[in-house]
């Protein structure tokens, strides 16, 4: 059964939260009243209800860092939202990415905009880029670079310390993720197997 929004229990206004949706990071909380889901549902830009102004207020409206809405979510209590949104810039009048700082990040955030970044270098294939030079050396130099880094952190895990070992599967996840964006992959692709094979391993 859909859960319709409670306006009643806020006189009105529920309580958004604002989260990137490829890094999982939390952004902000607002206030939204019908008009503005309404408003944030027809432009695609995350809309509040400004409780100082007393009227609707786009996210960026003056700085340009816009909130463009992905999806939206409301809890099963029907008295809070969730906006899943791809951010135009620093979240936080501040400068952060998040109005509650930048200790919020959740540690393999970096992840998501790596894959993102290396989509971006597929499409554009800008110049002086070493991504847009494996991408334009094919498959194969793409997987025999994979290979060579597989066996520099096998090496490095045997006989160097831990910064190389960083450094070399650094490296290795970097290369791995061209090639499967070059494959038409993408590092969520293989988080989703991974999940499967542990659902499965607890049936």
């Amino acid at each position: 059964m859909t859960v319709q929004p409670d306006w009643a229990k806020g006189d009105g206004l529920l309580p958004m939260v604002v989260q990137h949706a490829q890094t999982g990071e939390v952004l902000m909380l607002g206030y939204v009243d019908e008009a503005a889901v309404k408003e944030t549902e027809a432009s695609g830009l995350v809309t509040f209800f400004s409780r100082s102004k007393q009227r609707l207020w786009t996210k960026g409206e003056t700085s340009g860092n816009v909130l463009r809405l992905v999806d939206l979510h409301i809890d099963c209590d029907g008295d809070t939202y969730l906006a899943r949104v791809e951010p135009a810039g620093p979240t936080c009048h501040q400068g952060t990415s998040s109005c509650f700082g930048d200790g919020v990040r959740p540690p393999l955030a970096f992840l998501a905009e790596l894959d993102a970044l290396v989509a971006r270098r597929h499409a554009e294939r800008p110049e002086g880029s070493y991504t847009t030079a494996l991408f334009d050396g094919g498959t194969r130099g793409i997987a025999q670079k994979v290979g060579e880094e597989g066996v520099e952190v096998a090496l490095a895990g045997v006989v160097q310390d831990d910064s190389a070992l960083l450094g070399e599967a650094a490296d290795l996840v970097f290369h791995l993720t061209v090639l499967l964006r070059d494959r038409g992959l993408d590092l969520s692709a293989v988080a989703a197997v991974l999940a499967e094979r542990h659902a499965t391993s607890r049936r």
